[in-house]
């Protein structure tokens, strides 16, 4: 199976997260990066056209071959639901209707959610908070493996494995690290989710759904643009925890590769994260960054320092007001 990964436990660390305190430094010296937090003007025509496009999909497939229609799934379909999932990333911090209209954007998010073919907008609001508050954060930021991922997933074939399968484990486990009680919102995320792959099935048959689902499940596991889940906070350089990439993928991923800024910044849309860096260039150029999502992958499974282990954590203390 190859050689165990030479990590044997998370990078604890017992000081804050860096964005906090960069955070306020940069808007001490920049209070023009204020002017940057503000809805993205683009995004909700964006989100159309991808859940249109994908639409428009699911009636062409309806004839397909089944290895033609996982072809198309993964190469298209893979990369359009990888994109929608970030678009609803992005309108979980407010960034489509702005904070004044909060609802709006919980419901435009299920509406961004319907191409993906299981609920998850609702769920993904619910928990990304906790990572932004509690970055690392033991038993609060669900973005981090457990143990059980760390011990098994040790070697460059289970690395590969645990990266096709990501889709499940990002899936389940909140369910092990921090189970939340279900929301109103979830349940209405999943009857509108159950309503719409109902009504393509009725209208289109099994293979428009199956399609929708093979999308999510190939794009979102091993699959080049997940390339983002990796190189964005594990341990490539020891005393980093989060890394940003500037490469063209960003064209399709709302710009998420622009990591460190977005956590400096979490509620600037993505279309605005590229002008914090042209601001405050001292705060990022010097940074360690990838250059290419692939090759994080390739880094991944065969580096032995690299695996599901390679995270900073830290215990943190919760906010006034819990969770």
């Amino acid at each position: 199976m190859g050689n165990s990964a030479g990590r044997s436990d998370f990078e604890w660390v017992y000081t804050d997260q860096p964005h906090t305190q960069r955070r306020k430094e940069m808007l001490a010296k920049y209070p023009a990066i204020k002017a940057l937090m503000r809805p993205d003007p683009h995004l909700k025509w964006t989100v159309l056209g991808l859940v249109l496009a994908q639409l428009l999909a699911c009636w062409l497939v309806r004839g397909l071959a089944w290895r033609w229609l996982l072809f198309w799934a993964y190469t298209f379909g893979g990369c359009v639901n990888h994109s929608l999932t970030l678009a609803i990333h992005d309108i979980s911090h407010n960034t489509a209707f702005g904070n004044a209209h909060a609802a709006h954007n919980r419901w435009f998010a299920i509406f961004a959610n319907l191409p993906v073919g299981v609920p998850y907008a609702a769920s993904f609001k619910k928990y990304h908070v906790d990572h932004h508050r509690y970055l690392g954060g033991d038993g609060l930021d669900v973005d981090v493996p457990t143990r059980l991922e760390g011990w098994l997933f040790c070697t460059p074939a289970r690395k590969l494995l645990w990266l096709v399968l990501q889709p499940f484990f990002y899936s389940l486990r909140p369910l092990c690290v921090n189970p939340k009680a279900l929301t109103r919102m979830e349940v209405f995320n999943a009857l509108v989710q159950l309503a719409a792959d109902a009504a393509i099935f009725a209208l289109w048959g099994l293979k428009p759904v199956a399609y929708l689902l093979a999308s999510s499940l190939l794009g979102l596991g091993l699959h080049p643009i997940s390339g983002h889940f990796v190189a964005e906070h594990y341990m490539f350089l020891k005393g980093h925890e989060t890394y940003s990439y500037y490469g063209p993928l960003n064209w399709i991923t709302f710009n998420v590769g622009y990591h460190v800024e977005h956590h400096d910044f979490p509620s600037i849309p993505g279309c605005n994260l590229p002008l914090v860096r042209k601001i405050a260039p001292e705060y990022y150029d010097h940074l360690p960054q990838h250059h290419s999502w692939v090759k994080v992958l390739w880094d991944f499974v065969f580096e032995d320092s690299l695996g599901p282990y390679a995270r900073v954590k830290r215990v943190c203390k919760l906010a006034e007001g819990g969770l």
